[in-house]
């Protein structure tokens, strides 16, 4: 089931988010309908609470990163392309342990914030731990664009927005457009949900 995205100015945006057990309540049920949501948004990630719910999970299908046209120049080295293309993980309870290398920059979006695009700042390696879709720990490395693929949904699990990671200039720049998002008046192309303040 496709589910609304929650937009800018929603408040469980900003709630750092708490863990789950394996007997969370339609557990996977829920992982099914993020891909579905983020697939019909055309994402490449989805974090919980983006869907309205302040947990500790986030889905990621990096693999429309690998799809170039023919006449289009790529914007990824080969070796980066086979890395993304195929690659598909769910992620609960994710804790970040590493971060490191020289920071980079890289133009990034979000479902969550409409039509707007900017430049952020991130290391591009990281070590996480975190636990499947079966509740299998695991402990990988990532670099490149997948690192950074996870570090914007971790973001999300510790409400936290890209627009926090962007210089303070630019992001008075795009302070109306925000103030905009969270009113509303915006336009995208899939399901979304503003947040209505109880009266």
């Amino acid at each position: 089931m496709v589910l609304p995205i929650v937009v800018y100015g929603d408040p469980v945006l900003r709630k750092k988010c708490v863990d789950i057990d394996k007997d969370y309540p339609n557990l996977g049920q829920l992982i099914k309908d993020m891909y579905e949501t983020m697939y019909e948004a055309n994402g490449v990630g989805l974090a919980a609470p983006q869907i309205n719910k302040a947990i500790r999970l986030f889905v990621i299908d990096a693999s429309p990163f690998a799809e170039v046209d023919e006449d289009e120049e790529p914007e990824f080295t080969a070796e980066e392309m086979k890395q993304m293309d195929g690659f598909k993980k769910t992620f609960i309870n994710a804790q970040i342990l590493e971060e490191t290398g020289e920071e980079w920059k890289f133009s990034e979006g979000c479902l969550s914030i409409p039509k707007i695009r900017e430049d952020v700042l991130r290391k591009p390696k990281l070590t996480i731990e975190y636990f499947d879709e079966n509740f299998k720990k695991h402990t990988e490395t990532y670099d490149g664009v997948i690192a950074r693929v996870i570090q914007h949904e971790y973001d999300h699990i510790e409400g936290v927005l890209f627009t926090d990671k962007i210089n303070p200039f630019k992001r008075k720049l795009i302070s109306g457009k925000l103030t905009d998002i969270s009113k509303g008046k915006y336009r995208a192309d899939y399901k979304t949900r503003v947040f209505q303040p109880k009266k």
